[in-house]
């Protein structure tokens, strides 16, 4: 014997109507069966007057029916099975409540109206691809999608009901993979029509109800199933898979002529409820009209543990591993995860499997799933773990089988490691990922790397200030709030900064600085880079100006160095306008320093019920989220509010304008003050008092001094005697 092809049709289930007498069957063509039909039909239609030839005419009526399609011997499998008895359907009703013929008493104006409209929706519904010649008003007929044919199995399981008036129709594929859904009228004002649509909603989607009704009672009998030969055994042997094992699990064979197919039979409770067929070409299809639910589900009754594999050989499989509470999903697994939110129980189609045996699944406290490593296995997980919750699944994560792949599911780790290893693997199942929840485990690798030093700035980068470098390093990711009296050179002091950190490890900027104009910050950025003044004035003294030929390499570096923010609106802009632009100048430009100085030149529009410190506290969190998932240091200008009876030294954090939350939220906290009193010390001595720093691997609080070169806005080292007489930091 020899392994059936899905392709080969060995039964034409029509193949015996020659053999009938009936002058029907002689007819060669369709189109002259349908033709006579229509001649048959005139005469029922005008042979009324005789009730004695009733019997005749109805047998005639069905037989004109059976021609046309009504009732199509449907086979439970794209593969043509050899038995006679019909065990599909063509419509929702059973084969016994055939119509009767239309009464003949029937009002002729009715009845033209009648076909009229149903002529109209015919119409319509061909121009989908539906092809109604075989449906009967008023029933629901079963029929092949013209949308998705059925898949490969060909299932009928498209529902079609029309009206009773022939005015509308309504259908539905129950196919998991399909859904396809819709209605139509024949006449918009056609409301008798509208009315009967309503009345098929209202019964929340009878053709689901009626195929729940119509589910197949089945038995290995009716089936013809058969015992594993020899030939099958040693197919399953092959896969390591024990001949105990298959006789546990009720694996059986069906009969083709004198091809053979694997039948994977599924119970509950001890009686057949389904059977899945599979090919020598891993070809599957299913018994029509059987309830959907897992395979093997009677081994999970009242386990707390479950496992779900992808396919029966899988469970096979585990089963040969001591493993027996383990279930396999009848329908395979989807190619990627559903973008949609999860269904209401009744629409969910494709795992309707899952609600079927949610009793034994709520009873389980840990479900495993060790669905195939591949991608649509990995999607098969996440489908179920969003319907079962997430919080009770584990997942497996199969060996490597060399250095690139790892081994797919378990029926490969059983071949190749044998029963052992498996049951280890499920033994090892890790804690099925929560977004949001983590544990440390999965950081090892950043830790690793941070204790090995290989991020690079693991301590910071340098501020190029040697008497500042022992107080403050540049973390990427981290915020800094710089603050100050005006006129003290905090923005003065930050553009030093960039430029000591350009020259040094060669970061990238984007600024948004909104009290400065674009030329004038260019000049000052440029005469710290060129070391040399922009123009030969007051305060550039007899210094020589930079030359035309240095404007240009300046130029050049501006451009490649820093990337403007900047409102082209007369509205202030918003801090969610500056982080959305800074975050296209890292994926961009690669910059890894945002500067938004200041604070109030900001758009700060809040909710009415919404205090200002909540409003800086939520600020400041979008900052600092933005700083740590994209690694780019960000520096903040606030000012103080004014100061009262000021004495002259440099202001506390708290002094902030808007709220606490300023150093209570930022990584490092820095003060920068300049002398403006000749007896307390030189005038161009500025004060950098570190105020708060997080992150003690990258400093600590405390006070550094430097001077600044009027001239090209330079900062550089303080003498080592050179401080403030009276200094609060």
């Amino acid at each position: 014997m020899r392994f059936l092809h899905h392709n080969q049709c060995l039964y034409n289930p029509f193949s015996k109507l020659s053999s009938f007498s009936s002058p029907f069957c002689l007819m060669g063509s369709f189109p002259l069966c349908k033709s006579t039909s229509l001649v048959f039909l005139s005469h029922l239609s005008s042979s009324s007057s005789s009730s004695s030839s009733y019997s005749q005419k109805y047998f005639l009526y069905r037989s004109i029916s059976l021609l046309h399609g009504s009732f199509p011997v449907r086979p439970t499998s794209l593969v043509k099975p050899f038995a006679m008895k019909p065990n599909g359907f063509s419509s929702f009703t059973s084969h016994a409540n055939v119509p009767r013929p239309p009464a003949f008493s029937e009002n002729p104006r009715d009845k033209a109206l009648s076909s009229t409209l149903l002529n109209i929706l015919r119409k319509k519904l061909q121009d989908l691809g539906i092809d109604i010649e075989a449906c009967v008003p008023g029933q629901f007929s079963g029929l092949l999608c013209p949308m998705c044919k059925g898949g490969d199995s060909k299932e009928r399981s498209f529902a079609l009901h029309i009206s009773e008036d022939g005015g509308a129709a309504v259908w539905n594929c129950f196919r998991g993979k399909c859904g396809w859904k819709g209605h139509t009228l024949a006449l918009a004002e056609d409301r008798s029509s509208y009315q009967d649509l309503g009345r098929v909603a209202l019964k929340q989607d009878l053709g689901r109800v009626a195929l729940k009704q119509n589910i197949r009672k089945i038995t290995v009998e009716s089936l013809q199933l058969e015992p594993l030969c020899d030939q099958v055994v040693a197919y399953f042997a092959e896969r390591l898979i024990s001949k105990e094992t298959l006789l546990r699990n009720s694996v059986m064979q069906k009969t083709f002529g004198d091809q053979i197919a694997i039948a994977f039979t599924y119970y509950r409770g001890g009686a057949l409820v389904s059977c899945k067929y599979r090919d020598v070409n891993k070809k599957f299809w299913q018994e029509a009209n059987t309830e959907k639910i897992f395979y093997g589900i009677d081994d999970i009754e009242g386990a707390s543990d479950i496992i779900i594999v992808e396919g029966e050989i899988d469970k096979l499989s585990m089963a040969e591993a001591g493993i027996h509470n383990c279930v396999s999903v009848p329908d395979g697994a989807p190619p990627s995860v559903s973008k949609k939110d999860v269904p209401s129980a009744d629409q969910d189609k494709k795992y309707q499997f899952l609600w079927n045996c949610k009793n034994y699944l709520n009873k389980a406290s840990r479900i495993i799933l060790a669905t195939d490593g591949d991608t649509p296995g990995q999607a098969l997980a996440e489908e179920i773990a969003r319907r079962v919750g997430r919080e009770r699944c584990w997942r497996v994560k199969w060996p490597k089988k060399n250095e690139v792949d790892h081994f797919k599911d378990a029926n490969e780790v059983l071949m190749y490691l044998g029963p052992e290893a498996l049951k280890e693997v499920v033994d090892n199942a890790e804690l099925y990922p929560i977004s949001g929840l983590f544990n440390f485990k999965d950081y090892f690798h950043e830790i690793d790397a941070y204790y090995h030093k290989k991020f690079g700035f693991e301590f910071g980068v340098p501020t190029g200030w040697n008497s500042l470098n022992n107080l403050y390093n540049v973390v990427p990711g981290e915020l800094t709030i710089v603050t100050g009296v005006p006129n003290s050179g905090k923005s003065e002091w930050i553009d030093a900064l960039l430029c000591n950190l350009n020259a040094s490890v060669g970061w990238k900027f984007a600024l948004c600085s909104m009290e400065n104009k674009v030329r004038e910050h260019g000049r000052k950025l440029l005469e710290k880079h060129m070391k040399k003044p922009f123009f030969v004035g007051r305060y550039g003294g007899s210094v020589e100006r930079m030359s035309v030929e240095e404007l240009e390499q300046g130029k050049q570096w501006l451009d490649d160095t820093f990337f403007l923010l900047r409102s082209e609106k007369d509205s202030l802009p918003s801090i969610s306008w500056v982080l959305d632009l800074a975050k296209a100048a890292v994926l961009r430009h690669g910059v890894s320093g945002l500067v938004i100085d200041p604070y109030n030149e900001l758009d700060h529009q809040r909710l009415p019920n919404q205090t200002e410190t909540e409003y800086v506290s939520q600020m400041l969190t979008k900052v600092k989220r933005f700083a740590h998932h994209h690694g780019c240091h960000v520096w903040f200008v606030a000012h103080p509010r004014q100061l009262q009876n000021w004495s002259g030294s440099p202001p506390n954090m708290y002094d902030i304008s808007g709220s606490a939350h300023f150093i209570n939220k930022c990584d490092n906290g820095i003060v920068i003050h300049r002398n403006r009193d000749p007896e307390n010390g030189p005038i161009d001595l500025v004060q950098v008092c570190v105020r708060k720093v997080r992150n003690k691997v990258a400093g600590t609080i405390g006070e550094a001094y430097l001077e600044y070169n009027r001239v090209t806005g330079e900062f550089s080292d303080a003498a080592g005697d050179m401080k403030l007489k009276k200094s609060s930091c």
